[in-house]
Parts: structure tokens; sequence; C-alpha cells
């Protein structure tokens, strides 16, 4: 058996004229025959390498994908609130359309809100009589009617301005990259003090989608991954022409909606169009409205929403609506109430869940 150290080291017999091989070779040669055995043993070190980590943008496509698919903002279905700020938590209404905030209401599923934007005008008076408790900036309130008429039914304190309404939105969107929320304004002020509200609204300006930018009109609504994946995941309409240039749509110019108002009983189920120059099966080339529909009564109440909001929702859609609009769903369901339904199992959240998984 040869000595592979004695080989490795060399020999130092006088006999053949050599002195033993250096240090430095010595170490090489022992370099190479580790080398060849962890070669031949399978190291560890030598297998492949680990693929570098997907960078943010393109996990979040990712994950846009697959939870939003192929599927156009025309083709997905939202749960929406009416009069989303009448509510007993936010401030102190009487008369109320939800039980929860703003905020509690986008928590439990809710994506499309509608609001109604007013002016105030700061009050001495008001700030006198109420003892310091309505001492507000002048600005725009969210108000149901006049902002100094009627406390807790034309307007509530604390008073909830629109731009921290706004604000809750998009902290909403913040803290949940997937979601898409869409506004809807009920809007009596000017567009200045609009752009000056939002101008205030952090985060707003990046968030917003903006139709024109990406070629709606001409391309049709881009899919909802899609916005995911931009982050433009807020979308405001309003029920005012002249405020486009804030990124603002007009209601009537992109939507399609039925008349909003079941009638004081209940029972005014055929779906009729909310604007006689806009049917509800319009057609356009290359561009298909959204479509809003209301589900609720002139008057809110929780007897009356329990009633409406389930088996009776499901089969308007079904039944008048899907005939009336050409055979489509509607992207928003607004109702009053969402969380109540009529113990027939289906609830506002669980028909806008059925209408997507739908054909």
């Amino acid at each position: 058996m040869v000595d592979m150290d004695t080989t490795l080291r060399g020999s130092t017999d006088g006999r053949h004229g050599r002195s033993g091989s250096s240090p430095t070779r010595r170490t090489r040669l022992r370099l190479l025959v580790c080398l060849l055995l962890l070669a031949l043993l399978g190291a560890p070190g030598a297998a492949a390498a680990t693929p570098p980590p997907p960078s943010p943008a393109s996990a979040r496509a990712a994950e846009a994908s697959a939870r939003w698919g192929d599927r156009r903002l025309d083709e997905v279905s939202f749960l929406a609130t009416h009069n989303a700020f009448t509510n007993y938590e936010d401030s102190r209404w009487s008369s109320v359309n939800q039980s929860e905030s703003v905020r509690a209401q986008l928590d439990n599923g809710v994506r499309g809100l509608s609001l109604d934007t007013h002016w105030y005008e700061h009050s001495t008076w008001l700030c006198v009589i109420s003892f310091g408790s309505d001492c507000y900036p002048s600005d725009v309130y969210l108000c149901h009617g006049d902002c100094k008429t009627f406390a807790g039914a034309t307007y509530a304190l604390p008073r909830q301005s629109f731009q921290g309404t706004m604000q809750t939105v998009v902290d909403f969107l913040t803290s949940h990259p997937q979601e898409v929320v869409t506004v809807f304004l009920e809007d009596y002020v000017s567009a200045e003090q609009l752009r000056q509200s939002l101008g205030r609204v952090r985060g707003f300006d990046e968030m917003l989608f903006r139709p024109d930018e990406w070629g709606v009109r001409q391309k049709g609504w881009p899919k909802v991954a899609d916005l995911v994946t931009a982050g433009k995941r807020l979308l405001v309409f309003s029920d005012r022409s002249d405020r486009e240039q804030l990124g603002v749509m007009y209601d009537r110019s992109w939507t399609v909606s039925n008349y909003w108002s079941l009638g004081d009983l209940g029972n005014d189920l055929a779906c009729v169009t909310r604007w006689p120059d806009v049917p509800l099966d319009r057609q356009e080339p290359g561009f298909r409205r959204l479509f809003t529909m209301s589900h609720h009564r002139n008057v809110p109440t929780v007897l009356t929403a329990s009633l409406d909001n389930g088996a009776k929702l499901r089969n308007r859609i079904a039944d008048q609506c899907r005939t009336a609009t050409g055979g489509r769903s509607p992207n928003f369901v607004s109702v009053d109430f969402h969380r109540l339904s009529d113990g027939s199992g289906h609830t506002p959240a669980s028909i806008v869940a059925e209408l997507n998984t739908g054909p």
C-alpha cells in the first residue's frame, strides 16, 4: 500500500539527490485531493444555488393574479352601502342607514360607499349655543341635507369631515393591498372645494384610479389584478360632471344605474333606469359601463332591511335586473343595514359572493 502522506511529502533520500517537496506544493496537492473527494461524495456546497426571492412587485402581481384571476373590473361584483356615513358609530344620528362605522363596514367586506358631500360654513352661533361642542371650521362635511338645520337628522355631531372619511378609506386600502374600494358621491360642493378637501388626504393621489390614463373608453376596463399590481385601487364617482380633471368620474358617463328606491312598501321591484337618457342595457363600442344596483326603501329601518336583503334581493337580481341589463350582473349591490337578512340563508355579502363565482 502506498503511503499517500509520504508521496505528498516526497522523498529526502540522499541517494536520489532530491530535497523534499516545498510547503506550498504540498498544500496545493492536499487541496486537490480534498476537492476530488468532495466531488465524489457530493458536498452540500456543490448543490445548486438557491434562487433569489421574488421582488415585492412581482410577488404582489402573483398574489393579485391568484386572488382576482383575469376578470376585468366590469366582470366583478362588490357589496356597497347606501349612505354609509349615517351610522350609529361615527356620529350621533337619530336615523341611520347602517349600524357600523365606515371603517367597520370596510373591515366586514363592503367595497362601495355612498357619501353625501356638503359645504359647512363655520357658525359662531352654533358654537355658542352648543357650549363648544359644535365649533367646527368651514369645510366639506358629510351631511344628509343642510349642515345646520336639524341636528341628528340633516347633520350629526361630531361632524364627519369628507377629508377624514376619505382618509379612513385610503388607510384601509394601505393596510389591505389586495382590495379595491369605490366611493360614490352625492355631491353638493364646488369642484374647488372638493379638490381642496381631497388634497389633504394623505396617499389619495397615489391610490386614485384615473380612467383617462388607462384608456378605458378605448380599451375597456382593466383587469382588477392589474389595478392591484399598479396600486390604483380607489375609484371615485360623482353626480356632478365638472370634476373629472380631479380624477373623479361623472357617474352618468361611466355607469348605468337603476332607480334607487323600492318604494315605501318595498314592493317596487322593477329594475328601471335612474336616468332616462342612459338605459340599463346601453351598448358602446369597446366599452361597457359599470352597473350600480340600488336595493333599499325611501325610509331605512332595521325591520324593512331584514325583509329586503335576502331572497328578495337575490331574486330581483335574477328575475328583473339581469333581464333589464341584457343579461349582466350588477357590479355594485347597494343596500341599507348590509349585515341584516331575512333568514333565508342569503345575505347581501353571500349574494355578491355568489355573483362572483357564477358564469
